[in-house]
């Protein structure tokens, strides 16, 4: 029963992940239901959590990479500061006690909430900005680590911030934001592993879900384009809002 569960999270956090970020706001919760809400599982739920995560973001990185939406010099460029940011995150978070960790992801959950319902990302109408090599490194390395220390909003984060610096159209921005999101995951998945920090009895049935979201919500990003991401962006955000709301005030 869990197993399904998990697939069925898999394939609604893949398909909103590939459009909009924000998926990792549903596996979270959903991998803390099954594994427990205790601290001493926190570190196992963040390596499990990235242990499905990156078979969403490779079906939706390989969409899009088919699509003319992917900016590929950005790609090679970010992609190495993606895999070591991603690993400095992970080694952070491995030495941080669980009873600290557990209400620091509490606290990043919420901050994460704010800064989606309040920080919009601009309407682009003029083509994208070439930026220097180290911006595009520092970008993707910050965020990617910001991924392996936590994870939830990285997507949406990527999105912002190339629509912000680089003018992407938010279409764009999503399918450029994956080869950063598939680097973080992937290179976090094999620091969780190699600490034997993944369960994944609990992370391939979701993994199945997420590779079936990705694609859907790959094709459909490419098919609708920006009018479909910003919507997705402000439904995540209400919904993570309404959910911290009620784990604050529920009896």
């Amino acid at each position: 029963m869990i197993a399904l569960m998990l697939f069925a999270v898999g394939v609604i956090a893949g398909f909103v992940d590939a459009i909009a970020g924000g998926g990792g706001l549903l596996t979270v919760p959903a991998l803390f239901f099954g594994l427990g809400n205790g601290p001493a599982n926190t570190k196992l739920v963040l390596g499990t959590n990235k242990g499905q995560g990156v078979f969403g973001t490779a079906t939706s990185l390989q969409r899009f990479w088919q699509s003319p939406l992917l900016d590929r010099i950005r790609a090679i460029q970010s992609f190495p500061a993606a895999l070591a940011g991603a690993a400095a995150g992970v080694e952070v978070a491995w030495h941080i006690p669980g009873k600290i960790l557990a209400p620091l992801i509490i606290a990043l959950l919420a901050g994460v909430a704010v800064f989606m319902v309040f920080q919009r990302p601009p309407v682009v109408t003029e083509p994208p900005r070439r930026r220097g090599l180290l911006l595009t490194i520092a970008v993707a390395f910050i965020l990617a680590f910001y991924d392996g220390f936590f994870g939830p909003g990285t997507g949406t984060f990527l999105i912002i911030a190339y629509a912000y610096f680089w003018r992407d159209s938010l279409d764009a921005a999503s399918a450029n934001a994956k080869v950063v999101n598939f680097g973080s995951n992937l290179s976090a998945m094999i620091t969780f592993a190699a600490l034997g920090q993944i369960r994944w009895a609990m992370a391939l049935p979701m993994a199945a879900g997420q590779v079936i979201g990705g694609y859907l919500g790959a094709h459909a990003t490419i098919k609708a384009g920006r009018a479909l991401v910003r919507p997705v962006v402000i439904l995540v955000s209400i919904a993570l809002i309404a959910r911290l709301a009620w784990n604050l005030f529920a009896p």
